[in-house]
């Protein structure tokens, strides 16, 4: 079970995140929040068994922001921006 209040080696920290927020946390070189956006869920689109576990935890694709839980997915899949 995914501790969901816990703190990586960084200061990032598991909770709600908007979704172009946290992308561009992964991308912060993007020209906007919308084009990070984009690589990130193509990221997340490759690596299947992550979201094949995105959705069945209730991922909502039309959400504006990803639950403390889905952020700590993607970080145990994708590792911390």
């Amino acid at each position: 079970m995914m501790d969901m209040n816990r703190k990586h080696d960084t200061n990032f920290a598991v909770r709600a995140y908007g979704k172009s927020e946290l992308a561009l946390l992964y991308f912060p070189a993007a020209s906007s929040g919308h084009t990070a956006l984009n690589h990130l869920m193509a990221w997340i689109t490759r690596c299947k068994e992550l979201r094949s576990k995105l959705e069945a935890g209730g991922y909502v694709k039309t959400a504006k922001y990803f639950t403390p839980k889905e952020v700590a997915m993607i970080t145990d899949y994708l590792g911390e921006p």
